[in-house]
């Protein structure tokens, strides 16, 4: 086990882990590295407070032969969601927004918005086709508003006629703000739960700059990352840091999309989950109010998330707060998480939750998707 740098470790039999059963997430993760499914990863499991399990498995540069390091940066893609949806949260702590505003409130340019609404002879639109269906446009009948970006309700999403806003090369966030603008929504505002990227990692991201005065990374960094002592994690690695990053054939690390290039390490997540566990506070620093963080880890849509269907990402037993989904019911959910747990994770394989039946925080760091059920292992090594 490495030692952490900032939370205190402990024997995991004091605090109700077996020893044996956190082997067993090592046994996991090696059977997948010599199974050639992933090259690496690492993996971390804290409870109330103490680390009990912090391990590295694997390479993080094969070519080279370089061991996976405990403060190995990954690119976290969805991961990044938790993350940017707290800078926003703390903009609403401080009372400069309020999540039911209009984001034309702070960009005017989504004043008026269109939704695209299928004709009546065609089928359920695809994303996947290079023609997009034919679809009318209607008013919408709400304003879009900053809880409709978080909770993946806003009609920005892969799934509909029109599918996701893109970003391009030359995009800056507010260029790119602009595009989204510009675009129909999928569906009125609030009816459905679809997932899509541009509403948080886009929108939301330029939405902290408009509403804070600062720059995106500045405020993430200042207000977010240094007081959590999250060291290792940036929305545009520096040169430092780049010795620092895994290495995966067909990932590029030159991503510098503000909100969509999170990278960052298993001990910065772990604080980042641990703050959210304790009611949004660690190490003396009070990121989020109490009342704010059980806002963002209660279920906010209804039943919306569990009928999205298995194309977007929902599940039964589940619900969904402010970019974290909620396990409203373990047994439906099947997922070995405690009752309220809530988290997300990236493609890749990162994932990150908090569970606060357990006391837990547990987070996986990979960058190849096939690292089998690291929750079922968890919930193994938990004795009470």
């Amino acid at each position: 086990m490495h030692n952490p740098t900032k939370l205190p470790s402990a024997e995991p039999e004091s605090l109700g882990v077996s020893t044996e059963g956190l082997a067993g997430i090592d046994q996991l993760m090696q059977q997948h590295v010599d199974a050639g499914d992933i090259q690496g990863g690492v993996t971390l499991v804290a409870r109330r407070g103490h680390v009990v399990h912090f391990a590295t498995h694997g390479e993080m540069d094969v070519e080279k032969g370089r061991a996976m390091e405990p403060d190995a940066i990954f690119i976290m893609a969805s991961s990044a969601k938790p993350v940017i949806a707290t800078g926003m949260l703390m903009l609403v702590d401080e009372g400069l927004v309020s999540l039911s505003d209009p984001v034309s409130e702070y960009i005017p340019e989504f004043s008026d918005m269109q939704v695209a609404v299928l004709d009546q002879d065609q089928s359920e639109a695809t994303t996947d086709a290079d023609e997009k269906p034919a679809y009318n446009l209607e008013p919408a009948q709400t304003p879009l508003t900053i809880h409709h970006l978080l909770t993946h309700t806003s009609g920005l999403c892969f799934m509909g006629p029109v599918g996701e806003v893109w970003t391009s090369d030359e995009d800056t966030l507010t260029t790119f703000a602009s595009k989204i603008a510009a675009a129909p929504l999928n569906f009125q505002p609030g009816s459905q739960w679809n997932y899509g990227n541009s509403g948080i990692h886009g929108l939301s991201s330029r939405l902290i700059e408009v509403i804070s005065g600062s720059t995106f990374d500045d405020f993430m960094q200042e207000r977010l990352f240094d007081p959590l002592s999250m060291n290792d994690s940036y929305f545009d690695v520096p040169p430092k840091a780049h010795s620092q990053r895994v290495q995966i054939k067909g990932f590029d690390f030159s991503m510098k999309k503000k909100g969509w290039g999170l990278s960052s390490s298993a001990e910065d997540f772990l604080h980042f989950n641990q703050m959210l566990l304790n009611g949004g506070e660690l190490f003396g620093q009070r990121i989020l109010e109490p009342a704010t963080v059980k806002k963002m880890r209660s279920n906010q849509v209804g039943d919306l998330f569990m009928k999205a269907g298995t194309g977007a990402k929902s599940q039964h037993g589940m619900g969904f707060g402010y970019a974290v989904a909620v396990t409203m019911d373990p047994v439906a959910a099947r997922n070995h998480r405690g009752k309220g747990s809530f988290g997300w994770g990236g493609a890749g394989g990162t994932q990150s939750w908090a569970d606060p039946e357990h006391e837990l925080v547990a987070v996986r760091m990979m960058q190849q998707e096939k690292g089998g059920d690291f929750q079922k292992a968890v919930a193994d090594a938990l004795i009470n």
